[in-house]
């Protein structure tokens, strides 16, 4: 955990094709001074494709490298994806939280732990996951895929299962989770650690409150928690934070890469210090998706960032740098 937190990159979808240049992006890795691989595996309302992660991470050159998976809170409904352990197919409108129906768009939903489906699913992918090696495992906005009322969570359960599969296999993971503005230590402490984003600033600053004030202004205001503050991080094992990015203009992903090549490398050495000074794990951006019409620099799509000195944004050589340090 203490080297995820000091040499810890934000690879979107880097096992699951992402982006649209998968030799470009091996090509990055293999050159990167990143340690762990956050998010490298996908689930945003597509089932992971194990046969084409492994493909790519036979093509890592680069030793004792940890990769994340991403355990999303949104589902497609007509997905097709077969179940061998009862010889049949998933049943994805079985999985859904009450209520959010078409919650991300057509055929979607937010999938619930309540739902005995969604459960087989998650212990059934993360297992084939460790199957081959990775070790992170991340529950995208937890309060969407668990129970409010804590006492009743499922997670305990599934968090058990999943260690007990890793002692199986003889292999250490981390579990985290997207918990937000949840203060309830108990329920942090299920999870090694826990993520977010920082609430960057156009200056390359963030904020020092509990909660980022481009949403909450006076109490009673919806809080987009800032979890290095000691409301959050004194109540959680662990925390990793990173440049959030929802697709969206004016997330942090968006601030980021609208700034000049040299604002992007102060922001990166300074916020990497800041946050690793205070015990605080600080993912570097490799990978990320942007929104089509961000208008910064930018990978092979325009929706989707890379570091790499193949397209316009080129910050691999300064976070190599930083991460070398």
């Amino acid at each position: 955990m203490a080297k995820m937190k000091t040499r810890g990159c934000v690879a979107d979808g880097f096992l699951s094709g992402y982006g649209g240049d998968t030799n470009s992006s091996i090509a990055l890795i293999n050159r990167s001074q990143c340690y762990y691989l956050h998010r490298a595996l996908e689930t945003w309302l597509d089932p992971p494709d194990f046969g084409e992660a492994r493909e790519i991470m036979e093509r890592v050159t680069k030793p004792n490298t940890v990769y994340g998976m991403f355990i999303a809170e949104a589902i497609d409904t007509k997905a097709n994806y077969y179940y061998p352990d009862e010889k049949r197919d998933f049943d994805f409108g079985e999985m859904c939280r009450v209520g959010s129906k078409n919650y991300w768009g057509e055929h979607t939903c937010k999938p619930s732990l309540e739902r005995p489906e969604y459960r087989k699913y998650v212990e059934y992918i993360t297992d084939e996951a460790m199957n081959m090696g990775i070790q992170s495992f991340l529950f995208g906005q937890v309060f969407y895929q668990d129970s409010a009322d804590h006492e009743s969570s499922r997670m305990p359960e599934i968090i058990r299962h999943m260690r007990d599969h890793a002692e199986y296999l003889g292999l250490e993971i981390m579990i985290g989770a997207q918990t937000n503005d949840i203060e309830d230590e108990a329920y942090l402490r299920l999870f090694d650690y826990i993520e977010g984003g920082v609430g960057l600033r156009r200056d390359g600053s963030v904020e020092s409150g509990a909660c980022f004030s481009r949403w909450w202004k006076e109490p009673g205001d919806w809080c987009w928690a800032l979890l290095w503050h000691p409301r959050f991080a004194d109540k959680a094992n662990n925390v990793l934070v990173h440049f959030d990015w929802s697709g969206k203009l004016g997330d942090d992903m968006s601030v980021f890469t609208r700034m000049s090549e040299n604002e992007r490398a102060v922001t990166l050495k300074r916020l990497h210090g800041y946050f690793t000074g205070r015990n605080v794990g600080f993912l570097m951006p490799m990978l990320a998706t942007l929104h089509k019409d961000n208008g910064g620099c930018s990978g092979p799509k325009k929706r989707f960032y890379s570091a790499s000195r193949k397209y316009t944004c080129q910050d691999e050589e300064v976070i190599n740098e930083i991460l070398g340090k």
